[in-house]
């Protein structure tokens, strides 16, 4: 019962793992800890969220490297593959396309053939609700198309999903992706909305709040995340030929993980000052290239066929990271 978990160190990946673990499967975490935000909060996840573990192997290696990816597996018969490794952040994307291309192209495809080797093996991997683009249209519907990527980092998730179903299609790979939205929580990342915000408010700085803070978000807090990836995980779609959530007739299905209770930055910011105990000092600021207007996911699907049910409202999920973020920053 042997699990290979992708971007390990990561902040879901890390979750997850530590998940896997405590329901008794064996691990192997692959992470290359690159430098796209600090690795010392990589490592930190590992030592201190992970921790030592007997049935834990961590293999620092990138998982789109053909050889470094076999050497991590080192000839295991895997029960279950979690791609949650990936090249993250909208605005880098603009800056840096060519690591989107390497982790979320190449190395998606070198992810599912190692599926592909591995007979009957269900691959869960990670998308994202950027996909969807700057639609009008909510919620978002797994299986409205989702063809108009606003920034490099969608275009990237959408064709991983592309290159999935091909896979699904010619060699009936049971797969799963989740379209995760605006996920966060304790051991988050420094360049997501909720960090970069808090950490501001905490220091008394002037937040940046672009789009004059009208924008909407389904936050989402990363214990329903987890809890969403271990149901995928549990329930491959079979090879039926009748049509799964997101539309395939393979064995490939697609679900939204969100909150299902879009919330304005707005409220966002007023939650953390309430957790900080200060009055955030607000920078408003036009939309910045990339971005959408809202977010909103249609989890329906995900209810019914994976009995996902998220119980942490933005109310309960804000004060936890907050919590969380002024411990770690004493540290």
């Amino acid at each position: 019962m042997t699990v290979i978990v992708t971007g390990a160190a990561g902040f879901i990946g890390a979750h997850v793992v530590r998940a896997l673990l405590a329901r008794g499967q064996r691990v192997i975490g692959i992470d290359n800890m690159n430098a796209y935000y600090d690795p010392a909060l990589k490592q930190a996840r590992l030592d201190r969220l992970i921790g030592e573990a007997d049935d834990f192997l961590f293999a620092f290696g990138d998982f789109a490297d053909q050889a470094a990816l076999a050497s991590a597996v080192g000839g295991v018969t895997l029960t279950g593959i979690v791609h949650l490794g990936a090249q993250a952040g909208v605005r880098h994307s603009i800056d840096a396309p060519r690591d989107y291309g390497h982790s979320n192209l190449v190395g998606q495809l070198e992810i599912l053939e190692l599926a592909r080797s591995q007979p009957g093996v269900h691959l869960v991997y990670a998308s994202s609700s950027s996909v969807y683009g700057d639609t009008t249209a909510l919620p978002f519907d797994a299986e409205a198309r989702a063809d108009s990527p606003v920034s490099l980092y969608a275009a990237t998730k959408k064709a991983g999903e592309l290159i999935g179903e091909s896979y699904a299609h010619l060699y009936r790979i049971p797969m799963t992706g989740l379209r995760f939205f605006t996920v966060y929580g304790p051991w988050g990342r420094p360049d997501m909305a909720m960090w970069r915000f808090a950490e501001r408010v905490l220091k008394g700085e002037p937040l940046p709040l672009y789009n004059h803070g009208r924008m909407r978000r389904d936050f989402t807090y990363i214990d329903d995340i987890v809890a969403g990836v271990l149901a995928a995980l549990d329930r491959p779609p079979a090879d039926d030929g009748a049509v799964k959530p997101g539309g395939s007739t393979s064995p490939h299905a697609i679900y939204n993980l969100g909150n299902d209770e879009p919330q304005q930055l707005a409220r966002l910011v007023s939650l953390i000052g309430q957790a900080c105990g200060r009055e955030p000092l607000l920078d408003m600021q036009p939309m910045q290239p990339g971005d959408v207007t809202a977010t909103w996911a249609d989890i329906a699907p995900a209810r019914r066929e994976l009995g996902y049910a998220p119980t942490v409202p933005l109310e309960e999920g804000v004060p936890r990271f907050v919590g969380w973020i002024r411990n770690w920053t004493k540290q």
